[in-house]
């Protein structure tokens, strides 16, 4: 049996820092130092992965590494602020990084903080990553043992050979075999659940133990406990599962899974929501849930 996994984005880039920055920042020189502590005194919340990195061109500066699991319009003023802090607190100029691993739209996403108050101008660019459309040889090639977990959803990781001989990389190596689980939870968004099973050989269930699985099901549930704490107990469990189930569609689907919101706010029976989020684990398409949700509703 695999072993529970530590699969924090900190833990993922400490694997091979230096192949990693200079994948993100395209620097053949640069050379990784400390990670450094990316918790920030003015507000409540903590940059990814802040590193300390030195160029013989550039000389030393941070590399901000910002992951996120679908991008959200809100980002380009969250990278202003995490490169100014960063570099507030530790008196170097910053290379902040966007990473995004799932898309939601087709729309462009911006390389770059703009605003013009009065004629002062305000200006942040960043870098920003898609890893669907990053080619999936880069993580076998460079190599970036980092970027193993994500090949199910790099640019020609969606098939089933791809996604095995990821495995046996991950499985060879004492560093990197408990990041099975992330390989996995990324596999069932390309591959039927049944043979994502077949090919780690171990029950789905165990999936639970990623903190990328926790991130999708479990924070809607603490977000409607909260909600629901002064509404009483019935219609606060109802909030919970609602908000739950929200989180997970807008995930994994996108708009397109929101768009089933109001379809799924009709459900009051809690069985049945909790047989709907169940669902969402495992399904692989929007397509399929739908079909769930008309067998709820019938």
């Amino acid at each position: 049996m695999i072993k529970p996994a530590d699969v924090s984005t900190k833990r993922l880039i400490s694997l091979a820092p230096d192949n990693w920055i200079k994948w993100v920042t395209q620097i053949p020189d640069i050379v990784a130092g400390e990670i450094l502590n990316s918790e920030f005194q003015w507000i409540s919340r903590e940059s990814d992965v802040l590193i300390r990195v030195e160029s013989p061109q550039y000389g030393k500066f941070l590399v901000l590494n910002e992951l996120q699991l679908r991008y959200k319009p809100e980002m380009p003023r969250r990278m202003r602020a995490y490169a100014a802090l960063a570099e507030e607190k530790y008196n170097l100029p910053t290379y902040p990084v966007l990473i995004n691993i799932l898309k939601a739209s087709d729309a462009e996403i911006p390389t770059s903080y703009a605003s013009n108050i009065a004629g002062l101008r305000a200006i942040q660019d960043y870098r920003v990553i898609n890893l669907w459309e990053v080619d999936v040889e880069i993580a076998f090639q460079q190599p970036l043992p980092s970027l193993l977990p994500f090949v199910p959803i790099l640019k020609g990781g969606d098939n089933e050979s791809t996604i095995r001989d990821a495995l046996r990389i991950l499985r060879a190596d004492e560093q990197l075999n408990q990041l099975e689980t992330v390989l996995g939870f990324f596999a069932t968004f390309v591959l039927d659940s049944a043979i994502v099973q077949q090919i780690l050989r171990w029950d789905m269930a165990l999936l639970e133990q990623s903190p990328w699985y926790q991130e999708i099901f479990s924070k809607g549930e603490a977000r409607g406990e909260a909600r629901g704490e002064a509404r009483g107990e019935l219609r606060g469990r109802k909030e919970e599962l609602y908000s739950g189930i929200e989180l997970a569609l807008e995930i994994k689907f996108g708009n397109q899974g929101l768009e089933l919101m109001p379809i799924i706010s009709q459900i009051t029976d809690l069985q049945e929501l909790k047989a709907i989020q169940q669902a969402i684990k495992t399904v692989n398409t929007v397509n399929e849930l739908q079909q769930v949700l008309s067998a709820n509703l019938t």
